[in-house]
């Protein structure tokens, strides 16, 4: 009866790691991208990143998304200007801290549509926050692409909010981020 009951608790513990599996995937780095946006009286600014990182955790049978990590060189956002990419980089004192990292610590998933909490470590400070990020599945090229973004306010990360002609740009800092993962 114990050898019994040991070849039944080894099935279910075998068979449970098998129901759940988890895997891991980096993102494709065709249409990749995390942009941030500011505002200031005068004028928005853009500026987008290709070489950003994402790792996505998840359930190949269910496609439960278990966790999301990314990881952004500072330097490397392009608005279009180089003076004020330069302007931009002295202001989040980029070599000091010169990545942004985004690890999740939960994620509520329903259907295509997810609240993925996490923990925003950027010039220095970390910080959480919440992204509303879309999910479109692609069954027949076996891939997944998420959209959505977050914001962060600059004086909760201790960033000293520039201005132009004295008047300072808004505290609200945008995050859109863009990855796609092949689940092969």
């Amino acid at each position: 009866m114990r050898y019994l009951c040991l070849i039944y608790l080894s099935m279910l513990v075998l068979g449970s790691g098998a129901i759940a599996q988890s895997k891991f995937t980096d993102a494709m780095s065709d249409g990749s991208t995390v942009t941030y946006r500011i505002v200031h009286p005068l004028h928005t600014i853009v500026a987008t990143s290709k070489e950003v990182a994402y790792r996505l955790e998840y359930d190949a049978a269910t496609k439960a998304i278990k966790s999301i990590a990314a990881k952004v060189d500072v330097t490397s956002f392009d608005s279009g200007n180089s003076n004020r990419d330069s302007h931009a980089m002295e202001v989040i004192d980029a070599i000091s801290y010169p990545d942004a990292a985004f690890q999740s610590t939960g994620i509520t998933q329903r259907g295509d549509t997810l609240a993925v909490a996490g923990k925003l470590t950027f010039h220095g400070v970390i910080g959480d926050v919440l992204a509303l990020v879309s999910a479109v599945w692609s069954p027949a090229k076996d891939t997944v692409h998420f959209s959505g973004g977050f914001t962060i306010s600059l004086t909760d990360f201790k960033i000293d909010r520039p201005s132009l002609l004295m008047i300072p740009v808004n505290d609200t800092l945008w995050f859109t981020l863009n990855a796609g993962f092949n689940l092969k």
